[in-house]
């Protein structure tokens, strides 16, 4: 993958709307960085965060069967929800297939192209 086409999953993964804030202000570093001395460093950290961003499917079932996901989506939306996390871990995934996590996979992928 080139780096116009990493640049562009970096932009899609700001935009995500599952993206987590953290992730969001280190893409707009690394965006605003693009083309100068320390762009090197904000990709540095956009693939630290990235990381630790992505989360496994041991946790998303966790937090899909919790309290705090039928709070705030209620109950019928919840058990959805965590039948979906159940779904994708019987099928076989290790991570959550979120936008931003698939866009983060990707990124992760190439990352090599972001440190060039």
């Amino acid at each position: 993958m080139d780096k116009p086409t990493v640049i562009e999953k970096v932009k899609a993964l700001g935009a995500s709307p599952s993206c987590c804030e953290e992730l969001k202000v280190a893409v707009k570093y690394y965006l605003d960085a693009l083309g100068k001395p320390y762009e090197k460093d904000t990709a540095e950290n956009l693939i630290k965060v990235t990381k630790a961003s992505i989360t496994p499917i041991e946790l998303l079932v966790i937090r899909e069967h919790s309290n705090s996901t039928i709070e705030k989506f209620g109950v019928e939306a919840a058990k959805k929800i965590a039948a979906h996390a159940d779904a994708l871990k019987a099928s076989g995934a290790k991570y959550c297939n979120c936008s931003a996590c698939t866009l983060g996979l990707e990124i992760l992928d190439h990352k090599d192209v972001l440190l060039k």
